[in-house]
C-alpha cells in the first residue's frame, strides 16, 4: 500500500514513472507518456483495488461457483453470465486496437500484473484459496461491456419482457399503449401467449451483481463561459450508481504529463479515466437509455427452429462448469442470427432470443476511443471521439476551455424498419422485422453551443436532438427539468453554486402531483402536514414521508386494482429496479384528467381514495424510513460491524425525481439504491477538479483511505484536485 508521505518509484516501459498519494489519498501518477501512464494505472488498480477488480472478472467469466462458493444461487448467476458471453471473440477484438492503444493495454495489464507480483494476493482470496491468473487485455474489454450491459440494457430487456407478462395476462391494449407511448406494433395476444419466459437468476443471486460496475441514472450539466463567474464554461457530473457497496466503484486519480494533464475517475480493472478532465476539455456520462436490446421470438422442436417450411440447426456453445465442493456440469447454450436463445429448444415451443446491439463485433471502440480522450483539444473532437462508442449508451456532456459545450449521445443502435417500436418482441420468422443494420452515427444525438448557454441531461428523452429516435423507455423529465431552472435563475454561475444544485432536495414530480392533492387534502393532523410540505426531500421532513405514503397508494390503485394486480405491482415497488426506473411512464397516466386506467372512476376520486389510504400511517421523518449501509463486496452482513467492513447506517435523502436522486429498493431481499456516487464540478477557468465519492481510493479494510470520502459525500464537502 502506498504510504502517505512515501513515493514509488516504477521502471515504466518507456521511462521512470513517479506514484505518490495526495493529503487526500488519491495516487498521483508522474510520467512522460501515455504507455507509462496505462501502466501506472495497471499498478495502482493491483495496489488500492485487487480485489474489487478481480471479483468482477469472476463474475463476468461466470466462475463465482467455483471460486467464493458452489451455493446454487452463485450457480445460477455463472449460468446467466456464460450465457451473455461478454467478449465472444477476443482475439478478434485485440487485433482492431489502433497500434498504441493496444501498447497501452499490454502496459496497464503489465502494470497490474506486475504490482501484483510484488505486493501478493488480497487477503479475502487468499481466505477464499484462490490463486488469480494475469491480468490480460480481454479482461479489460470485458468490464468495458458489462459497463454497458448491467443496469441499463439489462433493465429495458426486463421491461420489455414486463410487458409481454401483461399482454399474456390480458391487459388491454389501450392501457398498454398508453403505459408505453412509443409502442407502435399491433398486438398479436395470442402469439404473445404461447412465448414461455426463462427465469432470470434465482432472487439469491441478484445481490452478487451489485459487484459489477453498473452504471444506471445520472445527471450531467454543461454550461457556457457567457453564464459563469469566471467567464469559462462548467461541467459537472454525478452518476447515479449503487451506494450501498464498499468499495465504491469509482477510482480518482490524477496524471501529470509533460504537456497535459488528467484528472479524474475510471474503473478499477481498465485503463483509462471514463469521466474527468485534462488541460483542454471536461466530459462527464450520463446512461442514455438508448434501445439496445432486441427480442424476437423462435419456434423451435427438437433443437431447432423453424424458417417457413425449413427447420434450421441453432450454433451450440458448450460451458464447462466447476462448482466449489460440487460435481462439474455442462451447459449447452443455443445462437441464431437474432442472438441467444432463452430456453431449451429441444422442448417445443416458443422461446425469446436476445439481441444485444453490442454483443458481437464490439468492445475494441471502447478502447480506441477513450484512450485518445486525454488528446482531444476541444469540444468537436471530443464529441468525435465519444460517439465512435458502440459499446455503451450514454449521453456525455462536454466542455472545453475555449468556450465551447456540447452534448454527444454514443451506443450502437438497430435501424429498426418503420413502425418496430423495439419494445415488444416480434417473430423471428418474419424478415421484414429484421434491422437493417445501425443507424448513422451523424443520426445519433448530439447539440453544440445551445442557445441557452447551457445543456443538461438525466436520462430524460432526448430524442429531439438527433434524426434517429434511439430512446423508447426514457427515465423521467424532472431532474433535467430541475436542473435547467436552476442554471436558468443564475447568470453567473460559480464552483459553490454547482455545489447547490448537487446537492438540490426539491422534487418537479412531487409539486405536479401536489398540485393536483391540495385541494382534496383532508382538514387532518396528516393532511395539514402534507399541505405545508415545500416538495423538499430532506432528512427531517414528515411531508416527503406522507407524500410517498400516498403516491404509492396511488400506484397501487391505478395499477394494480385496475390492471396487473396489487401483488404485482407491489413486486415492482419493492423487489425491482422496474418502477425506479420508468415511473415517469406510470406518472404520465396518473397525471391524466382521465385514462382507461382509471377503471371508470374520476382522477379526483382516485386521488381522494389514495389520500384517505396514504394518510393512515403515523408521521414519522423521511429519514427514518431511508436507512441504509455500505456493505463490503464479500464479507458484507458477514461479520461484526465493529470489524468495520460496513459502515454504519444512515439515512439515504433524495427521492426518484431530485437531482440528488435518492432510490432504495430491494433486490433479493438486500436494499440497493440509486444515487449520487461521485460528484465532480470543473471550472475550465482553473486547473482544478472539485470531488467527493462515495467511498475511498482503497478497498483495503485497515487502510485509512477505504472509507476516507464517505463524510464528506454526506455533507456536501468537496476536495480540490489540481
Amino acid at each position: 500500500m502506498l504510504g502517505i508521505e512515501t513515493e514509488t518509484v516504477l521502471q515504466g516501459p518507456d521511462s521512470t514513472i513517479t506514484i505518490k498519494r495526495n493529503v487526500h489519498g488519491v495516487p498521483e501518477i508522474t510520467c512522460t507518456d501515455h504507455i507509462d501512464y496505462a501502466y501506472a494505472m495497471g499498478w495502482i488498480h493491483a495496489e488500492d483495488r485487487q480485489m474489487q477488480a478481480l471479483l468482477t472478472r469472476i463474475l463476468i467469466q461466470g466462475r463465482a461457483s467455483e471460486v467464493l462458493s458452489g451455493d446454487p444461487e452463485l450457480v445460477s448467476l455463472d449460468i446467466y453470465m456464460r450465457k451473455m458471453n461478454f467478449i465472444p471473440d477476443p482475439e478478434s477484438e485485440i487485433k482492431k486496437l489502433k497500434p498504441h492503444v493496444r501498447q497501452q493495454m499490454i502496459a496497464y495489464c503489465d502494470g497490474f500484473n506486475n504490482s501484483f507480483a510484488r505486493n501478493g494476493s488480497a487477503f479475502e482470496f487468499k481466505f477464499l484459496g484462490y490463486k488469480p491468473e494475469p491480468w490480460e487485455i480481454k479482461d479489460c474489454m470485458a468490464i468495458g461491456k458489462i459497463m454497458g450491459f448491467f443496469g441499463q440494457t439489462d433493465a429495458q430487456g426486463a421491461m420489455e419482457k414486463f410487458l409481454v407478462q401483461m399482454i399474456q395476462n390480458d391487459v388491454d391494449q389501450k392501457k398498454i399503449k398508453e403505459l408505453f407511448p412509443y409502442l407502435k406494433e399491433k398486438i398479436d395476444y395470442a402469439l404473445m401467449k404461447k412465448v414461455i419466459l426463462e427465469d432470470a437468476p434465482v432472487p439469491e443471486a441478484l445481490r452478487w451483481l451489485n459487484a459489477l460496475p453498473r452504471m444506471t441514472a445520472s445527471n450531467n450539466w454543461a454550461v457556457s463561459g457567457s453564464r459563469s463567474a469566471s467567464g469559462k464554461p462548467f461541467l459537472c457530473n454525478d452518476p447515479h450508481l449503487e451506494v450501498t457497496r464498499l468499495p465504491g466503484i469509482w477510482q480518482e486519480v490524477i496524471v501529470r504529463l509533460p504537456d497535459n494533464y488528467c484528472i479524474g475517475a475510471g474503473v478499477p480493472g481498465m485503463p483509462g479515466l471514463v469521466i474527468g478532465r485534462t488541460k483542454h476539455v471536461a466530459w462527464g456520462a450520463t446512461f442514455a437509455y438508448m434501445d439496445m436490446m432486441d427480442f424476437r421470438i423462435e419456434y423451435c422442436r427438437d433443437g431447432m427452429y423453424q424458417r417457413g417450411k425449413n427447420w434450421n440447426t441453432f450454433t451450440e456453445r458448450e460451458e464447462v462448469f466447476r462448482v466449489k465442493r460440487g460435481k462439474p456440469f455442462t451447459r449447452t447454450y443455443y445462437e441464431n442470427e437474432h442472438g441467444v436463445l432463452e430456453g431449451d429448444p429441444k422442448t417445443e415451443g416458443h422461446y425469446l432470443v436476445m439481441n444485444w446491439a453490442a454483443q458481437r463485433d464490439c468492445g475494441a471502440d471502447l478502447f480506441n476511443s477513450a484512450l485518445e480522450l486525454p488528446n482531444a483539444k476541444n469540444t468537436k473532437d471530443m464529441m468525435k471521439l465519444l460517439g465512435a462508442l458502440d459499446s455503451i449508451a450514454i449521453s456525455w456532456a462536454i466542455a472545453d476551455n475555449s468556450g465551447n459545450i456540447g452534448y454527444q449521445m454514443s451506443g450502437r443502435q438497430f435501424n429498426r424498419p418503420k413502425n418496430v417500436s423495439g419494445l415488444m418482441p416480434l417473430p423471428g420468422w418474419e424478415k421484414k422485422y429484421d434491422p437493417r443494420g445501425f443507424v448513422k452515427k451523424s443520426d445519433i444525438p448530439a447539440a453544440y453551443n445551445p442557445k441557452e448557454g447551457f445543456l443538461c441531461t438525466a436520462n430524460n428523452d432526448l430524442n429531439h436532438l438527433g434524426k434517429s429516435k434511439p430512446i423508447n423507455l426514457p427515465m423521467g423529465p424532472y431532474r433535467a427539468e430541475r436542473i435547467a431552472a436552476l442554471l436558468k435563475k443564475e447568470n453567473h454561475v460559480t464552483v459553490n453554486y454547482m455545489k447547490k444544485i448537487h446537492y438540490d432536495l426539491y422534487s418537479t414530480q412531487a409539486a405536479r402531483f401536489m398540485e393536483i392533492l391540495k385541494p382534496l387534502l383532508p382538514d387532518t393532523p396528516n393532511g395539514k402536514l402534507l399541505r405545508d410540505w415545500d416538495c423538499t426531500y430532506n432528512e427531517e421532513s414528515v411531508g416527503a414521508a406522507l407524500f410517498e405514503s400516498v403516491y404509492r397508494e396511488l400506484v397501487l390503485r391505478v395499477f394494480g386494482d385496475n390492471g396487473m394486480g396489487r401483488d404485482v405491482m407491489e413486486h415492482l415497488l419493492k423487489e425491482t429496479t422496474l418502477f425506479a426506473e420508468y415511473y415517469a411512464n406510470f406518472d404520465t397516466i396518473l397525471l391524466k384528467k382521465t385514462s382507461p386506467w382509471f377503471g371508470g372512476d374520476t382522477r379526483d376520486d382516485i386521488f381522494i381514495s389514495a389520500l384517505k389510504t396514504g394518510l393512515e400511517c403515523d408521521p414519522v421523518p423521511y429519514g427514518d424510513t431511508r436507512m441504509i449501509k455500505m456493505k463490503h463486496l464479500i464479507f458484507g452482513d458477514k461479520l461484526p460491524q465493529f470489524l468495520g467492513f460496513d459502515y454504519k447506517p444512515f439515512p439515504l435523502p433524495g427521492s426518484r425525481a431530485t437531482v440528488q436522486q435518492g432510490q432504495i429498493f430491494k433486490a433479493a431481499g438486500r436494499m440497493m439504491s440509486f444515487s449520487p456516487s461521485f460528484r465532480l464540478i470543473a471550472d475550465m477557468g482553473t486547473d482544478e477538479l472539485h470531488t467527493n465519492i462515495a467511498g475511498g481510493p482503497s478497498d483495503r479494510r485497515f487502510s485509512k483511505w477505504y472509507i476516507s470520502d464517505v463524510e464528506n459525500w454526506r455533507n456536501g464537502i468537496y476536495k480540490v484536485l489540481k
